[in-house]
């Protein structure tokens, strides 16, 4: 079910209305919160739903099998592991081991097709499973490290895997966080009833006004079979891309985060305006916050961090970006994607530039300008549908051919006015959510809450009749 549904706001409308009747007593609570999330998840495709209760039921046992049997403990979490970790060997990476081995074999002239004899639910990629695996497994890593006791009541438990604001694409919600604020029953303030409503008009705002909008640019460019040769019209197609996948994933966070805050319950900030990043170290404090920090506390610090020498410390950053790379989907590109991130990162290890360029006057905005250099850059792997495709478009950007007289014929029916109004408006929102009217210095309370009444409702305005093609959220393919 998409939040930038029709369905979905039917979806939402009967479970706000039913919530405050319900959340009352423990068990009803937790009973409502499974049906109505399973309802959710099983609109695609309700086959998946026995994926989602099997990998769930693994790892609630296995929780409740360390508390009771201490000495397998090691044992419950490795089966833990290979359930999360099969299933998504399975479902998400069995065509491209199918396809590479394939590939391996034709350089000694067999022709092998694998993908043939495998049954058709592996090539099927159900929505969301790299999310609520990653989920579940940290339930069962933190009951092995002792810092978290399992629940005993598997509605509990799936109230927390399942819960459908954030069950699709995050972000990836800790059981320490959630499963104790699912417990209680909290009244909803009136500041979280306002808070949600503030995150989830910005959300769809990002989403179905300014992503879906540059969806178009993004599309039609990346889409083409003749890769055009103006340079400026390839970095303003990355450019596009850039805010896109921002202004989307970033935009589904915000729902998530305001339909929480409509049931009581709070979820971490996802993103904290990235693109005003000085290093890529920082960019990453920043970007998907959820999904880094689980990848730091439970890849990079377990592998040794950088406890172990400065050499170590880098082979472990480098397994740990290479590694959320290929979390991100099932081909080299986004290994490259990954393996980019680690190579700047490096370099900012060894060279500390990016300190030093900060104490220069203009320092600061010189260093974000190369940092978004570099990432768009990596937004080219992450995007290219082929690897040939990928080093085409960049030897374009860095070729300076073509002048902007060369861009408007091929920018796919949208106008550098109006692409530029899409990507100004973006940076106005960041501006106003997070910099301007949001600060209670700068402006006296009263006209404070004037103007974000204003301004939320000419954001409500905009998402009705300026919203651009529906599309599935980007990260629901991950």
């Amino acid at each position: 079910m998409l939040f930038n549904s029709f369905i979905f706001l039917i979806f939402a409308a009967l479970f706000f209305a039913l919530w405050p009747l319900l959340r009352r007593r423990e068990n009803l609570r937790y009973l409502f919160l499974v049906a109505a999330s399973f309802l959710f998840y099983g609109w695609w495709d309700w086959r998946f739903l026995f994926l989602i209760i099997g990998s769930g039921l693994l790892d609630f046992f296995s929780g409740l099998g360390m508390v009771r049997w201490p000495g397998l403990r090691r044992l419950f979490l490795v089966l833990s592991m290979l359930g999360n970790v099969g299933s998504l060997m399975v479902f998400k990476y069995s065509g491209f081991f199918a396809d590479n081995i394939g590939a391996f074999l034709g350089l000694f002239g067999l022709d092998v097709d694998l993908r043939t004899g495998m049954p058709p639910f592996m090539l099927i990629l159900p929505v969301g499973i790299s999310f609520y695996t990653f989920q579940s497994m940290s339930y069962t890593i933190d009951i092995y490290r002792g810092q978290l006791q399992p629940t005993r009541n598997p509605l509990h438990f799936f109230a927390y895997l399942a819960l459908f604001p954030q069950l699709v694409a995050g972000p990836i919600i800790r059981a320490a966080d959630l499963l104790p604020q699912l417990r209680e029953v909290r009244p909803v303030t009136d500041e979280q009833r306002w808070e949600g409503l503030r995150l989830v008009v910005h959300g769809f705002f990002k989403k179905v006004v300014i992503a879906d909008s540059l969806a178009h640019v993004v599309n039609y460019g990346f889409g083409l079979s003749h890769i055009p040769e103006s340079s400026a019209y390839w970095w303003l197609v990355v450019t596009a891309f850039a805010f896109q996948i921002y202004c989307d994933f970033s935009g589904y966070s915000d729902i998530a985060r305001g339909l929480a805050r409509w049931m009581g319950y709070d979820f971490m900030v996802n993103f904290n305006h990235p693109y005003t990043a000085t290093s890529l170290q920082d960019f990453w404090r920043r970007w998907h916050i959820s999904l880094s920090t689980w990848f730091r506390d439970y890849v990079y610090i377990p592998l040794g961090g950088s406890r172990l020498g400065r050499w170590r410390g880098e082979l472990n950053m480098w397994a740990t970006m290479l590694i959320s790379g290929f979390w991100h989907g099932a081909a080299w590109n986004f290994v490259i994607w990954g393996g980019i991130h680690a190579g700047c990162t490096s370099l900012e290890r060894v060279t500390r530039w990016p300190k030093k360029l900060a104490a220069l006057p203009g320092g600061r905005l010189l260093a974000t300008t190369l940092v978004m250099v570099q990432v768009w850059v990596s937004w080219v792997f992450f995007r290219a549908g082929t690897f040939d495709q990928a080093i085409t478009i960049l030897q374009r950007m860095f070729s300076f051919d073509g002048g902007l007289n060369t861009v408007a014929p091929i920018m796919g029916g949208i106008n550098l006015i109006n692409l530029t109004i899409l990507v100004g408006a973006m940076v106005l929102r960041e501006s106003y959510f997070y910099y301007g009217f949001n600060d209670r210095k700068l402006l006296p309370s009263p006209w404070k809450q004037r103007l974000e009444n204003l301004f939320l409702a000419l954001v409500i305005v905009a998402c009705v009749f300026l919203r651009g093609p529906g599309g599935a959220f980007i990260y629901f393919q991950f």
